[in-house]
């Protein structure tokens, strides 16, 4: 991923602190000028809001002794009088509103950029990783994962940017004016209780994280849980599991129940105690102005002046609490999705690798060996050739390695002996868009996006016109049943194509490869989870697919692949045989019993 910064998972405040800092350049683009001129207005906007606001509390102080009779204000405030301070109060307080709202609208761009290329560079790693990964990663989890992660960052950028500092600078101001204007007890009251809120506030939002990890846990479990259980609502209806499925999920909901209760909990304790401390602190400064006041050391102005400060001031602290609360939230929910964005490919290009370019479309298998598990290897020393524009059908049984040599081929994995090479050039040697491209993929069972039959069709070209989808749906022989449909190629065919039959949903698959129009065709027991019939039928627009290009045909049925240029059986991860049909059943050894067997089973289903 060209151009991403290092991210490192968040396990403490010191990883927590290098998360900020690869998320920073995503709201300071070394390469957009724009961005960076809009981080630097907004700051500004907001430095004067932050000033203009720590001022309104001594206008209201002076106001009130020109009322009281004493003109305790600087002299270029006393011509305006009580009513000119009154409104000078009021003009302040909309002016610090007014640049507080022109941060926001000249920031938005800047961080809804920010959350899209986040978002956008999480999607694009997640298909850059392997296979291998996933197959061992649940689909609901992963997006909870990247759902949260990205919320996670948009709190986090925004309130890092425009919270912090400025809380900070505000704080220093009301310090540096109270302890000049009424001397050190005020300002030791003050950092007294700021220090005590500070560390309270640390002290038990640390102990809330943990709380909120384990909530997270448990909700990532559930979300799982449902998201798996309604992709298999057929399988739940077959087997009358509603009920089980709702035990289930309630199981999951139960404990994420008891961890929000904890986190409400808690919440409840940290609040109170913020409180607790911000009250004691505003009752023993105002006793303090009360007991000046009656003494004359300080004007009534001066007193309330007090009391608005630090009315203001409790504004900023508990924001500081709940800011640092949720910051420290939003780093959890940040951890899984950048670990995620820290995962390597397993498979990536090599820096020189060129484009695959296809002559002809030999595919040759040169003592290729691949094992999941090193423990357990699956292909052992697998020498295959398909000529250019020739017809290959592997068959075996199961477990004897069919379906790896077709992932190979797509180099979902690769070979861990040997090569495996298309026209001479060895799969580890080109790009993997350049051999995706050159390489159509129909596989057992098709699945579909959830939109209309157009779009699927149309998938396997990005920009195809109307009327090529309708001629690779002619070639496919689905077009007269698409036709026949109320709403045609605009029909929805539901989630993962369950609106359409098995054979219709394979005829789509094949028209949209058709449409991709690939020199080379895998054929992945396309046809084994048909029945007889529908096999057939498909069979004829899997012919009229082959045309031209170089096929590759994995098969379980041996009728399917009768009419191949060449099988080659494979028994235990080795080649024991290769031929045509009819010299594979002359020999009379392994493919033939093979087909004496699915012969029986024909003439008892018959």
């Amino acid at each position: 991923m060209r151009g991403r910064p290092t991210v490192t998972t968040t396990k403490g405040p010191s990883d927590g602190m290098r998360v900020i800092k690869s998320v920073a350049p995503y709201f300071w683009p070394k390469d957009d000028r724009g961005a960076r001129a809009r981080v630097v207005l907004a700051l500004v906007a907001l430095a004067l809001s932050k000033a203009l606001l720590s001022g309104t509390p001594l206008l209201y102080g002076y106001a009130v002794d020109a009322l009281s009779g004493k003109d305790t204000a600087p002299e270029f405030l006393l011509a305006i009088g009580a009513v000119g301070l009154t409104i000078a109060y009021g003009m302040t307080r909309i002016l610090a509103s007014g640049f507080q709202q022109l941060r926001n609208v000249i920031f938005a761009p800047v961080s809804n950029a920010a959350l899209r290329k986040i978002a956008l560079e999480t999607f694009n790693h997640i298909h850059a990783l392997s296979m291998r990964y996933h197959i061992t990663r649940k689909t609901g989890g992963l997006s909870r994962i990247m759902e949260r992660g990205v919320k996670g960052v948009s709190f986090l950028l925004q309130f890092l940017v425009f919270s912090i500092g400025p809380l900070i600078l505000e704080l220093a101001i009301v310090l540096v004016i109270i302890g000049s204007k009424l001397g050190l007890s005020y300002l030791l009251i003050l950092l007294v209780t700021f220090t005590s809120y500070i560390v309270f506030t640390l002290k038990v939002t640390e102990w809330r994280v943990k709380i909120r990890k384990e909530m997270n846990d448990l909700d990532t479990d559930a979300n799982q849980k449902a998201i798996d259980s309604l992709l298999n609502f057929e399988t739940v209806k077959y087997f009358v599991a509603e009920s089980r499925e709702a035990d289930r999920y309630n199981v999951a909901m139960r404990g994420y129940e008891k961890a929000s209760i904890k986190t409400e909990s808690s919440l409840a304790f940290l609040n109170f105690g913020q409180s607790l401390i911000i009250t004691c602190g505003l009752v023993a400064s105002m006793v303090l102005a009360a007991v000046g006041v009656g003494r004359g050391d300080i004007s009534v102005g001066d007193f309330v002046m007090v009391n608005a400060y630090m009315v203001q001031i409790t504004m900023p602290l508990n924001f500081l609490g709940s800011m640092y609360r949720n910051i420290r939230q939003a780093l959890v929910d940040m951890e899984e999705m950048f670990t995620l964005l820290h995962q390597p490919a397993e498979i990536t290009d090599k820096p020189d690798a060129k484009d695959l370019v296809v002559t002809g479309g030999t595919v040759h298998l040169n003592g290729v060996e691949f094992a999941y598990d090193p423990a357990r290897p699956i292909l052992k020393g697998v020498d295959i050739e398909v000529p250019a524009g020739k017809t290959l059908a592997i068959v075996g049984p199961s477990g004897s390695g069919k379906s790896t040599i077709g992932r190979l081929l797509f180099r979902f994995y690769d070979v861990t002996g040997g090569a495996l090479t298309i026209d001479g050039q060895d799969l580890r040697d080109v790009t993997q868009e350049s051999l995706h491209r050159a390489i159509g993929v129909v596989p057992q069972d098709t699945v579909l996006f959830n939109d209309t039959i157009r779009y699927n069709i149309g998938y396997g070209r990005d920009g195809a016109t109307f009327d090529e989808i309708v001629a690779a749906a002619k070639k496919a022989r689905i077009h007269d049943f698409v036709q026949a449909l109320p709403e045609g190629y605009e029909t929805q065919v539901g989630e993962r194509g369950l609106k359409l039959s098995g054979g219709e949903k394979q005829r789509v698959g094949i028209a949209r490869t058709l449409l991709k129009n690939p020199p080379i065709l895998l054929l992945d027991e396309a046809t084994s989870a048909l029945d007889t019939q529908t096999e057939r039928d498909i069979l004829g627009a899997l012919e009229e697919a082959g045309k031209g290009r170089t096929v590759v045909t994995i098969a379980h049925r041996l009728s399917t692949v009768a009419d191949a240029d060449e099988i080659v059986v494979l028994e235990a991860g080795r080649v024991v045989e290769r031929g045509t049909h009819e010299e594979l059943l002359a020999r009379g050894t392994k493919y033939a019993a093979m087909w004496s067997a699915q012969a029986e089973d024909r003439d008892a289903a018959e």
